[in-house]
Order: C-alpha cells, then sequence, then structure tokens
C-alpha cells in the first residue's frame, strides 16, 4: 500500500505521544510524574457542563451550521469586541472542533503551495505542520532566552519576502510562557501593515496571565492591522474544557466563508449541545477563571523556584499560559536523549525542545496538582545531578 507523500512529510505530535505514554505507563501500575500535556487538572467548571445537560435534555442533539450555532457565534464576536477590542459581527466567526482545527482551517483555506509562512522559535510544534500539509514553506525565525524567546521587529522584517503570506503570532506563547508587552505587539503590527502581509494571532492563553502582564490583540491597534488579522481562539485552556473540542476563528468574511466551505465538508458542525456549554463559558461567571489562575500562580513560583535551584539548569520567569521551558544545554543532552532518560530511569514525562525548534530545552508543564510538582522536581533534580 502506497500511502499519500504528504504523510511522510509531517511528524508525529511529539506532546501527545509523550502524555500517551506516561497514560500508559500509569495504567500498568508505574508511579509516573507527567509534565506533559497543556492540559489543566480542574474539573470544568460546573455552570458550563449544566449548560451542556440542559441543552441535552431539550433535545439539542440534531445538525447544526457548518459556521456554529448562531448564538454562539454572535456571544464570540461579542466577547472579541468587549474583551479585546475586535469589531467583529457573527459573520466573521466559525465555530471549529478546538482551536488548533481552526488554524487549520485557515491554513487551508489562505495557503497555496510555495507560499512562506513566518513562524517564531521556538514555535508550538502543529504550526509548521499545518503549513506543510498546505504545501507552503514554513520560514523559522529563531529567538532565545536573551530577549525572552521573542522576536524582534527587525527579525520579523529581514524574514519577510516577496514570497511572505502569514505570520504567525503566539502569546502567550506555547512553549515558553512568554507575553508581548503592547508596545512590541505595536512595533510588530508596523512592520506587518508595511510589509501588507497577514498575521493569524493565536490567543488559546489569553486568560491566563501573571504579575501584570497585558494581553493586547494585535488587530485591536488600528483598522490597517485589524484589516490583516485572523484571531484563533478557543474554550480549552481558560476554561479547563480541553476535551470539549470547541475552538474558533475570526477574520475577514471572505475567509471565514472559505474555512466554512472546508468544515462543511470535513467536519461539518461542532458538537451542538457541547456549543451551549460554550455560551455560558462566555456569558456566565469568570470567577472559575480566576481560581484556576490562583492556583496556577502557586504552582508556577514553586516550579520555577526549583528549576533555577537545580545545577545545569536555567529558566526565565514566564509571563503566562502555564509552562516552564528550561535551558537544559549544560547537562550535555539533547532534549529527545534528556526526555527519554529521564521518563525510563525517574518515571518523569516532560516534552523535548526539539518538538518546539529548540533542542536545548525542554518544556514543563505545570498544570498539575503541587504534590505531583514537588515529587516530580525531585526526581528531576537527581537525574540533573547524576549527568552533570
Amino acid at each position: 500500500m502506497k500511502l499519500a507523500a504528504r504523510v511522510s512529510q509531517v511528524k508525529p505530535s511529539l506532546t501527545l505521544a509523550i502524555a500517551a505514554k506516561a497514560k500508559a505507563m500509569k495504567a500498568e501500575g508505574i508511579d509516573v510524574c507527567s509534565f506533559s500535556a497543556g492540559e489543566p487538572d480542574f474539573d470544568t467548571p460546573a455552570h458550563i457542563k449544566a449548560a451542556a445537560v440542559k441543552a441535552l435534555e431539550e433535545g439539542k442533539t440534531k445538525y447544526g451550521p457548518a459556521a456554529g450555532e448562531p448564538k454562539l457565534r454572535e456571544a464570540i464576536a461579542h466577547k472579541l469586541k468587549t474583551d479585546n477590542g475586535l469589531d467583529y459581527k457573527s459573520e466573521n466567526v466559525i465555530v471549529t472542533n478546538g482551536g488548533k482545527h481552526s488554524l487549520y482551517n485557515l491554513i487551508l483555506s489562505f495557503i497555496d503551495p510555495g507560499d512562506e509562512v513566518i513562524i517564531p522559535a521556538p514555535y508550538w510544534l502543529s504550526y509548521p505542520e499545518m503549513v506543510t500539509l498546505a504545501g507552503g514553506v514554513s520560514v523559522i525565525v529563531n529567538a532565545d532566552a536573551s530577549t525572552g524567546y521573542k522576536i524582534t521587529p527587525e527579525q520579523l522584517r529581514q524574514a519577510i519576502t516577496p514570497k511572505t503570506k502569514l505570520f504567525v503570532l503566539n502569546s502567550p506563547s506555547n512553549p515558553t510562557g512568554m507575553v508581548y508587552t503592547p508596545d512590541e505587539i505595536k512595533a510588530l503590527a508596523e512592520v506587518i501593515v508595511d510589509a501588507d502581509i497577514f498575521v493569524v494571532s493565536d490567543e488559546i492563553y489569553e486568560k491566563i496571565l501573571y504579575d501584570g502582564a497585558e494581553h493586547i490583540s494585535i488587530g485591536s491597534l488600528g483598522k490597517e492591522i485589524f484589516e490583516r488579522t485572523f484571531v484563533s481562539n478557543g474554550f480549552a485552556k481558560g476554561y479547563s474544557m480541553t476535551g470539549w473540542r470547541l475552538g474558533y476563528l475570526a477574520g475577514p468574511v471572505e475567509i471565514i466563508k472559505a474555512a466554512n466551505s472546508i468544515q462543511g465538508h470535513s467536519t461539518s458542525n461542532v458538537c451542538t449541545f457541547a456549543q451551549y456549554g460554550a455560551i455560558a463559558a462566555l456569558q456566565g461567571s469568570q470567577d472559575c477563571v480566576a481560581e484556576m489562575l490562583q492556583a496556577f500562580t502557586k504552582r508556577r513560583q514553586v516550579m520555577l523556584e526549583r528549576i533555577n535551584a537545580i545545577p545545569g539548569l536555567s529558566c526565565p520567569k514566564p509571563d503566562g499560559a502555564f509552562y516552564l521551558f528550561p535551558d537544559i544545554s549544560k547537562t550535555g543532552l539533547k532534549s529527545l536523549d534528556f526526555c527519554d532518560a529521564l521518563i525510563e530511569e525517574h518515571q518523569v514525562a516532560v516534552i523535548p525542545g526539539i518538538a518546539f525548534g529548540a533542542d536545548n530545552n525542554i518544556r514543563l508543564s505545570y498544570a498539575t496538582d503541587l504534590a505531583t510538582i514537588e515529587k516530580g522536581l525531585d526526581r528531576l533534580e537527581k537525574f540533573v545531578r547524576s549527568r552533570i
């Protein structure tokens, strides 16, 4: 059997593979401390679940519009206008099967073979693979700890060519947790407008911010950048709704119509009754978000202090999301070897930085309880000390 050539061009997701391995080891009775999955360990808030149950009881179990339930699209448009300063209407929004799906729909709708997409590294591992599936070319621009893992406007400007069509902006960032300041966002927007390219702003972690960090949606900075902006977001991280698979894409009507056409021939509509839970998430109390953020704040502090106290490891303080991205280069190990040895010898699961374009780093998620964090970091410290 000959598979399509595109299959060989795409790398399997290391985050999903390592998370699955950790779960399999736990199922065998092995005591594993997993810092692998980007998934809040909290249950979905009760009022969100109740809204979905009510929708089930009311018989909202049939096919719906491929672009999403009208009430949810209206609620998303309202949220984008009031929270982010983006003047969208419901026709500018499509509901997708998770935030990842919104990005995939956009890439397929917008990128032709040979088009260049600028992706800052470290990057979320699925960005380049989506571009590859569309026949596009990923142009990777590297940033390091000296700039807070954020690229500069000059780096962006130098990466732009006549083939450049799209720039990917992720703030707060997966895997680094770094957040671009308002001034940094403004400077990037000026480059984008000057070059007449487009930007997709992945804002899935916008609600998880620390120490006064401010999230700015790049499209809110003026008419010219707004017209060149797509927004990807979802409910997984801020509302602990990972398994609900609910995301959305917002942007010019033309791209939303194109994404709707693609979605109509792939997944069709998102789970109907789940969308009523999403409406409740947007329109109900936001206290649940604050409660989760309080727990993440404490975990970040504990994990960051422990990591930076381990000889051979160093990690800047993240401004958002729930990840640390320490440098492991002093151990003499590259990231995949480091992670393989760590899980085999000490039963701690972390993600190799090579998955994010940074082979001297590893990613740890602190979306887990403090007891697991303390025990896992004890094991990590023992492992690192054995290597240096």
